[in-house]
């Protein structure tokens, strides 16, 4: 079972905006909180989102490194549901030509990007 996983973000507002959007609806609840992190606990796994000042660029998922996270996000419908309110709470939809099969035609979900350029994919089932 995967322990944490640690995001390094150049604007932790920002990121805190989108990450902590998509967590809360998908029931993972904050988990700690310092001046320069937070973190979102579902069961035993948590995801720390933090501004380090030890960053050295931007995110970018085309390099070596972590490409993106995906996520169970229960039904169809609630993939479709939260695809629909990702816009407004700092997500954009990817691959929206072979949206939600952009995984293959027995795949469905939402790949999502944030202003930061960190991918999540919703995955219904």
């Amino acid at each position: 079972m995967l322990h944490h996983v640690e995001l390094w973000v150049q604007d932790l507002t920002r990121a805190e905006v989108s990450f902590g959007w998509i967590f809360t609806r998908l029931g993972w609840t904050e988990h700690q909180r310092w001046n320069n992190g937070v973190s979102w606990k579902l069961n035993e796994t948590y995801v720390v989102v933090e501004q380090s000042p030890a960053t050295t660029g931007p995110h970018d998922r085309m390099r070596a490194g972590l490409n993106h996270l995906a996520l169970h996000a229960g039904s169809r419908e609630d993939v479709d549901r939260l695809t629909e309110e990702s816009e407004a709470n700092g997500w954009k939809l990817m691959f929206a030509d072979r949206h939600p099969h952009a995984g293959g035609p027995d795949h469905y979900a939402a790949f999502m990007e944030n202003e930061d350029g960190f991918e999540i994919e919703l995955v219904a089932g």
